[in-house]
């Protein structure tokens, strides 16, 4: 029988691009923001996972400047209001996020325990992570840094290893950790499925605020240094904690493994007898969704033939697909990935190309989501530009205008409010409005429903960054 879970506090992480799901998942919105499995978005599902346990305090979230508006919303949209959204000016890795948090939590309570959940990871099976994260909490207590071992079923070359010691005196089912083994190559991962006592690493943690800080302070006290500084410098603004940008910018980047889990004699591993899976490739997409009788996943308008154990998803096209064996074919507006799914970790060689080019493609897709909802460009040419814009019911944009462009707006579906120098009217179906170059404007939805419309833009500058807000 697993111990009772006491009150425990759940840290999500939210940083990250996610490059390894290119092209589905970009800069602007990483894939922990992305629908891939179900209803909700990853971060959803993370942030509604937590909340469910029984004993669970109101999480703390740290993500990154650029995400904080989208990371709110989505939390607000699950009805998982977070107890503080802490906002790295800089991603530096694990280690410095969770150090966030911890400090956060030190000041009230410096025993508060720590549940770290990154937010991309796929988790079936609540009972069972609830008894894990009991067991774990009970030896957190004790002193313990405690993560979870999951037991392999594949020789999986993209996740870390634990290599697992004897079960810890006075502690049901939570084992010392003997090693921690970086992603191994496939001959080597072949080896560990085959082996007693490995489990792939996690990522997820339950400890102490005072052991994390203690053991980061022993091991790495220059990264704690630096987020102290950052910490003790942070400002608040419109709900978002804010560290010193350039303490925390200075702070090394490193992960919690390398930082103090491979360092530290108080390391213990909790066996998951969950079903878990880092969306961290195709290939462990494909792992986790349904499949048809020839073992493909297909999302979208595609069309088979002789085609096995492959992952096809059709954004915005028609995609054919003939005569191919576990490859990935990955459609969106403005790219296409094909990739054999045992090659499912070099895509990084790709995303490198992509960096060194400057490709906008790994920033975002044609279709850009804002807090208010969405917009892509559908056609440009010479001084003009056309977008299709979705606002969701009850949002606006911010109060603008531009030096360079005047705007024509046509209402498609939906109701919308439209200011123009102070002059406000409202537009239907088929209705339209003129925005001079340099006049004050503002669109919003007071409907019910989604509201769309076009966006007819022309001037001799059509960048976004002719945009002067004078109000969110």
């Amino acid at each position: 029988m697993s111990p009772a879970l006491p009150l425990v506090h759940p840290v999500i992480l939210s940083g990250g691009g996610g490059t390894r799901l290119w092209p589905l998942s970009r800069a602007e919105y990483p894939k922990q923001l992305l629908t891939l499995t179900g209803r909700e978005s990853m971060l959803q599902a993370t942030a509604l996972r937590a909340a469910a346990l029984p004993g669970a305090q109101t999480a703390i979230v740290v993500t990154s400047e650029e995400h904080s508006a989208l990371v709110r919303e989505q939390l607000a949209q699950a009805g998982c209001t977070p107890a503080c959204i802490c906002l790295e000016p800089q991603g530096r890795n694990t280690a410095p996020a969770i150090a966030l948090a911890a400090l956060h939590l030190y000041a009230t309570d410096p025993d508060a325990l720590m549940l770290v959940l990154p937010s991309d990871h796929l988790i079936e099976g609540q009972a069972a992570f609830e008894a894990a994260i009991a067991t774990a909490s009970s030896a957190a207590l004790h002193g313990w840094l405690c993560t979870f071992g999951v037991p392999p079923d594949e020789p999986e070359s993209g996740y870390g290893y634990i290599e697992a010691g004897s079960v810890i005196a006075g502690q049901q089912d939570a084992r010392h950790v003997n090693r921690f083994i970086e992603k191994p190559d496939l001959q080597t991962a072949h080896g560990l499925l085959q082996a007693e006592g490995y489990f792939w690493n996690s990522g997820m943690f339950v400890f102490t605020a005072r052991a994390f800080l203690e053991e980061l302070g022993t091991h790495k006290p220059e990264v704690l240094d630096a987020v102290k500084r950052a910490w003790d410098g942070r400002s608040e603004t419109a709900g978002f904690l804010h560290p010193q940008a350039a303490a925390f910018s200075a702070c090394p980047s490193i992960s919690i493994d390398y930082a103090v889990m491979q360092t530290t004699r108080r390391a213990a591993m909790v066996p998951a007898r969950f079903a878990w899976n880092d969306i961290g490739s195709w290939h462990s997409l494909w792992r986790t969704l349904p499949k048809d009788t020839d073992n493909n996943s297909v999302t979208g308008d595609v069309v088979l033939a002789d085609t096995q154990n492959s992952l096809i998803h059709a954004g915005y096209r028609l995609v054919s697909v003939v005569g191919i064996d576990n490859v990935a074919v990955i459609e969106t507006a403005d790219a296409v990935l094909v990739i054999n799914k045992d090659k499912a970790q070099d895509i990084k060689d790709v995303v490198a190309q992509l960096q060194s080019s400057g490709r906008p493609e790994l920033l975002r897709q044609v279709r850009v989501h804002r807090p208010w909802g969405w917009y892509e460009v559908t056609d440009r040419g010479e001084r003009f530009q056309v977008k299709r814009l979705m606002v969701e019911p009850g949002k606006r944009l911010s109060l603008q205008m531009h030096h360079h462009r005047a705007e024509h707006w046509v209402v498609v579906s939906g109701k919308a409010v439209v200011t123009i120098n102070g002059v406000q009217n409202v537009l239907t179906e088929n209705q339209s409005a003129f925005v001079p170059l340099g006049q004050k404007h503002r669109l919003e939805n007071p409907g019910s429903v989604a509201l769309h419309m076009i966006e007819v833009q022309s001037g001799s500058y059509l960048g976004e960054d002719d945009i002067v807000r004078f109000d969110s």
